[in-house]
């Protein structure tokens, strides 16, 4: 039983803490995430997994005999929402760190006050590769990288799809952009040839138009950088118009258990990816991985997905630098804490994590799962797949 008094987010009207009861004075985290707007679902689901990892310490004694708080602030999906809840964790409550953050276009202004107040910030979802290529901020960490997504993705469609052509969907989002169009420059060098290529704004309801061109093209496949309610309009279109692909990928929102709910039959055989779901876990913690996925189906009364496990394992990591800080007889001051992000090296379900020295994960990789008679079923890269392709998908 966890030792958690109450937990819930804040609108930005006063704190919402985790309060634990081990010994005083408490180590406050902060935590930004967007809990409300058009990417709550996911946002809810990074604020899930920190809350279990903060009560998970506390019940374990928190960080050297003191409970770990966290105030949990709502973006509403907005940066200037986001920019507004950071300053205030940052300057009134002091925080020694940040977790959190759904998208870049939320994550980059978060991280760059992070900076300003020298204080480690370690994200939950975040991609763009410019956050981190060519920029000097000792203090922003995420545990997410655009690499693990495209390579075994692409390695994906070209070794075991093999279609002669492929369609790219992506949002108009910076980490989403970033991935359309470095899968576009992969597929190409690779012989694929990539018929159609489009943006579109998350939430957009209806696809027919792009549908037709794929129609038209004869396209193999379909790649969809989108979230998961864009998934659920566009795979409803495709059977509607009896659209024949050889595979359907979807990286973001179609390897949820949420998502196979609500589309039933519609779902099976889609691909999607993850860098963690139950029963698809790195070798050597499976054990670990069951005791995560039932502890917090009891706390929660839902299943655990790839984006708990994602917050989850972003606040592991800045629990486990602020403890090796204080051991060592630091302060928790903001340097402090970076140095020992920056040499962190711990084994989590979803990844061996360590940093490099940009502050992007070393040993990130996600794997292609398919959609069999419900179950998500690893199936890609071979060293681990958990089961069989099933083709004709869809």
């Amino acid at each position: 039983m966890f030792l958690v008094a109450s937990l819930a987010w804040s609108s930005g009207l006063g704190p919402v803490t985790a309060a634990g009861t081990v010994g005083s004075p408490g180590i406050t985290i902060g935590e930004i995430d967007p809990l409300t707007g058009k990417l709550a679902k996911h946002g809810q689901e990074i604020h899930e997994g920190i809350l279990y990892a903060v009560e998970e310490a506390n019940s374990k004694g928190g960080i050297q005999g003191r409970k770990i708080e966290v105030i949990s602030r709502d973006d509403q999906s907005l940066p200037d929402v986001a920019i507004n809840q950071a300053e205030d964790l940052l300057y009134r409550y002091k925080v020694s760190g940040l977790v959190g953050g759904y998208v870049d276009s939320l994550v980059a202004p978060v991280s760059e006050l992070a900076a300003k107040y020298h204080v480690p910030y370690v994200a939950s979802a975040s991609l763009q590769r410019t956050l981190t290529l060519g920029r000097n901020n000792p203090f922003f960490f995420r545990v997410a990288h655009l690499d693990g997504i495209v390579e075994p993705l692409c390695s994906f469609l070209e070794k075991v799809v093999r279609p002669a052509s492929v369609a790219i969907l992506y949002t108009a989002t910076p980490g989403s952009t970033e991935f359309g169009q470095e899968v576009k420059a992969r597929l190409i060098r690779s012989g694929i040839d990539v018929k159609v290529f489009e943006k579109f704004r998350p939430g957009s309801p209806d696809f027919s138009a792009f549908l037709l061109k794929l129609r038209a093209d004869g396209v193999e496949a379909l790649v969809c950088g989108g979230f998961f309610p864009d998934h659920l309009i566009l795979v409803r279109q495709i059977r509607e118009q009896n659209l024949s692909l050889k595979a359907y990928v979807g990286p973001w929102g179609v390897a949820y258990p949420s998502f196979v709910e609500e589309m039933g039959a519609a779902a099976e055989r889609l691909f999607g990816m993850c860098a963690w779901n139950q029963g698809i876990t790195l070798p050597g913690t499976e054990t670990a991985s069951e005791a995560f996925a039932e502890g917090f189906r009891k706390r929660f009364g839902k299943t655990a997905n790839t984006t708990t496990m994602h917050g989850y394992t972003s606040a592991r990591a800045l629990i486990a630098a602020l403890e090796g800080d204080l051991k060592s007889g630091g302060s928790l001051k903001g340097e402090d804490g970076s140095r020992r992000l920056r040499a962190l090296d711990i084994l989590t379900p979803m990844e061996r994590l360590a940093f490099d020295e940009k502050g992007d994960p070393r040993h990130y990789r996600q794997v292609v799962v398919q959609i069999q008679s419900g179950r998500l079923v690893a199936v890609h890269p071979p060293d681990r797949a958990g089961g069989h392709i099933q083709w004709p998908a869809p």
